[in-house]
């Protein structure tokens, strides 16, 4: 087996920034997406987020490509609510993603503020560049933690 450390903070959001994650799916959302990624074989060290957008901090193996990951995440997790509240607003993910990757040094720093991100949203300290709309045809741009 390769030896391999890898950490990614990975932003998405609801379709057209709908408030679908609510307090009645969130916990089964998360679960389910913390179980889905045990399948895939990758870690989980930080889940959370506010009605619209999630934040994960995660390590994918380079047997997985991120964009693979994502993907994998999102169809499942569509499907996995949809089936769970058919009666409900329909959930669905937004296209694209951001990802920003970590040395070992920054991920406390990212799990801490995934953890805090309902209290960040509501205080107003954010990191603007995490939380911003991402579009696939935008050039890249470099953020820092």
């Amino acid at each position: 087996m390769a030896l391999w450390r890898l950490y990614y903070h990975l932003v998405w959001a609801t379709k057209e920034r709908q408030p679908l994650i609510t307090s009645e799916r969130e916990a089964r959302l998360y679960n389910y997406i913390i179980s889905k990624s045990d399948e895939l074989n990758t870690i989980i060290h930080a889940i959370n987020g506010v009605e619209n957008h999630i934040h994960v901090v995660a390590s994918i193996p380079p047997k997985i490509s991120i964009s693979d990951f994502v993907q994998k995440i999102k169809g499942s997790s569509t499907h996995y609510i949809n089936h769970l509240y058919p009666a409900k607003d329909m959930f669905a993910w937004q296209r694209g993603y951001g990802v920003f990757s970590l040395g070992s040094k920054q991920l406390e720093q990212a799990v801490t503020y995934v953890k805090n991100q309902k209290e960040h949203h509501l205080n107003k300290t954010i990191i603007a560049s995490l939380e911003q709309d991402n579009h696939d045809d935008d050039p890249p741009k470099k953020y820092y933690l």
